[in-house]
């Protein structure tokens, strides 16, 4: 059974919250919860937030058990950007694009597998 949610317009540019979403991927929910409170990134604090949000969704709405969820995809994908202006010599001005993340995680419930 999946279980999603999703986190929109993280002031944090997709290219660098996909760093912390690269180290978290097809991990126990657990694990990778563990890792992001470590990471020193900023965005591993949003990335850790909506993994916490799923792992709840799947525990409360569906009745999962929590130590049985693993990653099944994660994504930063690319939000609406804000234009801004910034000013320059000569009465000249340049623009400031300030990036924005939607990120997007789906949890399930694997059997844990005997070690052989």
């Amino acid at each position: 059974m999946e279980v999603s949610a999703t986190l929109k317009n993280i002031r944090h540019s997709p290219r660098k919250v996909r760093l912390v979403v690269n180290a978290v991927r097809g991990k126990r929910v657990d694990d990778a919860l563990a890792i992001l409170r470590y990471m020193p990134q900023h965005s591993a604090r949003d990335v850790a937030a909506v993994l916490a949000s799923a792992r709840a969704n799947a525990e409360n709405n569906l009745m999962l058990s929590p130590e049985t969820l693993y990653i099944k995809e994660i994504a930063a994908n690319e939000a609406p950007r804000m234009k801004r202006i910034h000013a320059r010599a000569r009465g000249r001005a340049d623009r400031v694009i300030k990036r924005m993340s939607h990120v997007t995680v789906t949890v399930e419930e694997r059997e844990e597998q005997s070690g052989t």
